[in-house]
């Protein structure tokens, strides 16, 4: 073989040695880091992530459950009462607590960490490691009234098609539960309660309605809430009520909270017309 030839031969080899020496390195790092990852999933039941770049995110699962929302809202609480230092707002959901803050303040007093994200997410976790689930939250117990009358329950005839259930059984069940308010949102005062018994759960319209008044309540999944403005909405409408969700003049601005809790009760077209 021809010295070139030969020359070319062994440069080929090196070359394929050093790319897969390389893809080892790689492999081998990207198990390591995928290792950490598995690692930080099992010693936590939650994790942190950056939304944007001023604000984090804890997210503790998707899904709907009352012990996770109490954890998410005793940190909100805790951090309302005594938040950290550049941090804004913290907006809770259902498994999630949003936190904004300003990036310049958190820098001026953390100044031994890379970006104002992991200062506050040290403090954060911090805070999660303590037993925050054991706190009592502030909350209130509502009595709302609800009108099922046709003129408002634009959906119950499409309810009890599906469910094989009378106007009179949807309207009991409904009412006979006590539904925690897990969040806020969509509009503001809209809440988001759970859960809702499997006998009259029903999925999101698929067409919504471009206009659904103030008051309108509705079924979406197994979850029900209750319309503070008029607005598009794509929940099943089983009824209305004639309290105001959404009070602007008031400290509070919002009937509801987040914690607090709820049991509907049945009246007349005349009542709501006279309440």
């Amino acid at each position: 073989m021809p010295f070139h030839a030969r020359r070319r031969v062994s440069f080929e080899k090196r070359l394929i040695v050093s790319l897969r020496l390389n893809l080892d390195i790689e492999f081998v790092k990207l198990s390591v880091y995928l290792d950490m990852l598995l690692q930080m999933q099992l010693s936590t039941d939650y994790s942190i992530f950056p939304l944007g770049d001023a604000a984090l995110t804890i997210d503790f699962g998707n899904t709907i459950d009352e012990i996770i929302n109490h954890k998410v809202l005793a940190l909100f609480h805790l951090l309302k009462e005594n938040p950290p230092k550049g941090v804004i707002e913290c907006v809770p959901a259902y498994s999630t607590l949003t936190v904004y803050y300003d990036v310049w303040v958190v820098r001026k007093y953390n100044p031994q960490y890379t970006t104002a994200f992991e200062a506050v997410a040290d403090q954060l976790e911090q805070q999660l490691a303590q037993p925050i689930e054991d706190l009592q939250l502030q909350s209130q117990h509502h009595r709302i009234p609800a009108c099922y009358d046709p003129a408002f329950a634009l959906d119950m005839d499409a309810m009890v098609t599906a469910k094989n259930i009378s106007v009179e059984d949807i309207v009991r069940i409904h009412s006979s539960k006590t539904y925690t308010v897990y969040m806020l949102g969509f509009l503001p005062g809209f809440t988001y309660m759970g859960k809702v018994d499997d006998a009259i759960t029903m999925p999101r319209k698929i067409n919504p309605r471009p206009g659904v008044e103030a008051g309108s309540v509705g079924i979406a999944g197994n979850q029900t809430g209750i319309y503070p403005l008029v607005s598009p909405g794509g929940w099943q409408l089983i009824g209305r009520t004639p309290l105001k969700l959404f009070k602007p003049d008031s400290n509070d601005f919002t009937l509801l909270k987040p914690g607090d809790t709820v049991q509907f009760y049945s009246i007349s077209k005349d009542e709501f017309d006279s309440y």
